[in-house]
């Protein structure tokens, strides 16, 4: 198998086929990446399974490092899938793996790598700003998942930070699952088809797929690792990591 080749782990199961994976080897260790739809029950199964199977040396989360304890802390759930967090504690509870890590911003490498680009591509005074207040807000929400997990630990309180995605009444047959997952990915790629994202929205996200990217490269000295991501990320994710 090829870097970048989709892989289909489960042929029996449509909610683990391999449009959602991509494995990706190296000499250094290889990366899987597991695209997904937040908090969709078939993101959550592919999540959890992909993890299981492959029990990686390392764990990456498109989540910041902040909130990596707090999905840890909902991982520890008797139940299974654990009942917050969605597909990335669902991916903690399968792994066999102490490390877990948030390779998405903000961090110290993230702002950095932001700062970086907006000089080079001379962003004016209102980018800048439209970017500050999403970095602001995102750093609100991580600083917001740290202290729901400190609290958790101190007093066994579970407190979901996000609003769950309601997804209406999604059936339990895995097909089913699949193909309602699939129609939702293609409303969300048909709408993005014909807009074009504000320049601040467009250093955002190339921003931060440069910086996982750079994150999971790094990882992958450690051993294999799984990282699970937005559905969005998956390709280009893929492309980055197939050149490095």
């Amino acid at each position: 198998m090829t870097d970048g080749d989709r892989t289909d782990e489960h042929p029996l199961d449509p909610r683990a086929t391999g449009e959602h994976v991509r494995r990706l080897a190296s000499t250094d260790g290889t990366v899987t990446l597991v695209g997904v739809v937040h908090d969709h029950p078939a993101s959550v199964y592919r999540a959890a399974q992909v993890v299981a199977d492959a029990d990686p040396d390392v764990l990456a989360l498109e989540v910041p490092p902040l909130a990596v304890p707090l999905y840890e802390q909902y991982a520890a759930d008797e139940r299974s899938p654990p009942v917050f967090g969605g597909e990335m504690s669902a991916a903690v509870q399968a792994a066999g793996t102490d490390r877990v890590v948030g390779i998405d911003g903000p961090s110290l490498g993230f702002l950095g790598r932001l700062a970086r680009t907006m000089l080079g591509e001379r962003a004016s005074l209102g980018t800048v700003r439209q970017v500050a207040r999403g970095v602001v807000a995102v750093g609100r929400t991580a600083l917001a998942c740290r202290a729901a997990a400190t609290l958790a630990t101190l007093t066994s309180l579970r407190v979901e930070v996000d609003t769950p995605v309601p997804y209406g009444d999604v059936p339990d047959d895995p097909a089913r699952q699949a193909a309602d997952e699939r129609e939702h990915i293609e409303r969300t790629h048909s709408v993005l088809a014909v807009l074009t994202p504000p320049r601040a929205v467009r250093f955002r996200d190339e921003t931060r797929e440069a910086h996982m990217a750079e994150r999971l490269a790094a990882l992958r000295g450690a051993g294999d690792v799984v990282a699970v991501v937005g559905h969005g990320h998956l390709d280009p994710l893929a492309e980055r990591l197939t050149e490095t």
